[in-house]
């Protein structure tokens, strides 16, 4: 019992005295006004009551001094620091007043202490710091995508124009070059329509225009298509394509077939031009909850540094690019990847290590065959 009432007592002193006037949480304008006005109405009571010695003058003088102090106050505070207050809340917001920002000025920010107006400045102060953070380096990125995108397409047709110029210079007429010159040119004329298809495509990926069409599949069925498909490119190097033991029983999917083909296909290819001679492209599948399946996409190729393995996803992204551009492709092949992944709301990431091999996974939902 009394422990309950230290705590009554305790808690009228925390949140009614007049030392709570003092923690800086609580002075608001009328309170701060307030407590001023009682402070200068008890200086000059008690100094009326010290010259006059007659309570009654110390009283009256005691009431007209708080009255004519506190109005005086509380005017000087809400007309010239809530005025300069209200104007930093115009520029942080930076709208024109409606009546519902008009009604806030007039009615809630003067009951708002200084301690709540800082927070929201700092608030606003933060949100602007990661605002500009945020603009910079989406800034490096555009310059980044820009310079990249230029050297790109630089390559391509300064390669087509340097065997046009020569042929138009004499070696048009000569048999045992021009059928060459032609054949290369035609291959940069190529290189150059698949960087512009893929830019549509991805462009259409990242505005939303390519639509998501759903359906029932087995995994391991399309992976041997696209096994099918690369095997002559495989052979080149004698690549040899196989599903892990133990991952042959089938899975089914619920995804977009054809864009799933496209992604396997972009992963299959890039085993191969990034695997060793006579290495393995080896393909995985799990059922990891019921509602999710596993796909990886493993070789045993250079691989790549930690250091690259962030960025990897990212638009003309090369880790080594002499060697790479000499390999082919456009450089957009895994940032259309990673759209077409995530556009299935799944994820996909990459391990890997230099002269270890990659190993690339993939999410997709599971199928009616996995409830």
């Amino acid at each position: 019992m009394a422990r309950k009432k230290f705590n009554v007592i305790s808690h009228y002193y925390n949140n009614y005295s007049l030392w709570s006037m003092f923690k800086t949480k609580n002075l608001s304008p009328q309170k701060l006004a307030g407590f001023t006005a009682l402070v200068v109405s008890i200086v000059i009571a008690l100094g009326g009551l010290v010259v006059s010695n007659d309570w009654k003058i110390a009283a009256g003088a005691f009431l007209l001094t708080f009255l004519v102090s506190y109005y005086l106050y509380l005017y000087t505070l809400q007309n010239f620091i809530y005025r300069k207050i209200k104007l930093i809340y115009k520029f942080i917001y930076q709208t024109k007043a409606s009546k519902r920002e008009e009604f806030f000025n007039k009615n809630i920010l003067p009951l708002k202490t200084i301690e709540e107006v800082s927070e929201d400045v700092e608030k606003w102060a933060s949100q602007k710091k990661e605002e500009l953070e945020n603009l910079k380096r989406n800034e490096e990125f555009r310059k980044e995508f820009l310079l990249n995108l230029s050297h790109e397409l630089k390559t391509p047709i300064f390669a087509v124009q340097g065997y046009i110029h020569t042929l138009l210079d004499g070696a048009l007429e000569d048999p045992g070059v021009n059928r060459l010159f032609l054949k290369n040119a035609t291959k940069n004329i190529d290189r150059l329509c698949r960087l512009l298809d893929d830019l549509d495509e991805i462009s259409k990926l990242e505005s939303g225009e390519m639509t998501v069409n759903t359906e029932d599949f087995v995994i391991q069925d399309l992976l041997k298509d696209v096994f099918d498909t690369l095997s002559l490119k495989a052979n080149t190097k004698g690549i040899k394509f196989s599903i892990k033991k133990g991952c042959e029983q089938p899975i089914h999917v619920l995804a977009d077939k054809e864009k799933i083909r496209q992604v396997l296909i972009n992963l299959v290819d890039n085993s191969i031009k990034y695997g060793k001679q006579d290495g393995h492209t080896i393909a995985s599948i799990y059922n990891m909850d019921g509602k999710r399946v596993l796909i990886e996409i493993s070789d045993d190729g250079i691989g790549m540094a930690e250091e690259h393995l962030p960025r990897v996803f990212e638009r003309f992204y090369r880790t080594d690019r002499a060697r790479s551009r000499d390999i082919g492709g456009t450089g957009l092949g895994l940032a259309i990847v990673k759209h077409i992944v995530e556009a299935h709301d799944q994820s996909i990431t990459v391990r890997s290590k230099p002269e270890i091999g990659s190993t690339f996974g993939f999410t997709l939902g599971s199928g009616r065959g996995e409830f």
